[in-house]
């Protein structure tokens, strides 16, 4: 199963996809707010999001896992 994780840490600001959704590589799926700067995370590989595990207002730590692939 892939996954992915966040970079640093930092607060959700916003989610861009649900589960079940297709996404590419390269897309923006996760956007967080670190030290007053938005960072996105971006997909690394196109697959189906089998499960979102955070939502708009979560505090996130580095390697946190954020979605998960199926």
């Amino acid at each position: 199963m892939k996954e992915i994780t966040s970079s640093m840490a930092g607060t959700v600001l916003n989610v861009m996809i649900e589960a079940g959704q297709e996404v590419n590589a390269g897309q923006e799926v996760i956007m967080l707010e670190s030290m007053k700067m938005e960072i996105p995370v971006e997909s690394e590989t196109p697959g189906k999001v089998a499960e979102v595990k955070v939502s708009i207002g979560d505090f996130v730590n580095e390697g946190d896992v954020l979605i998960v692939f199926e």
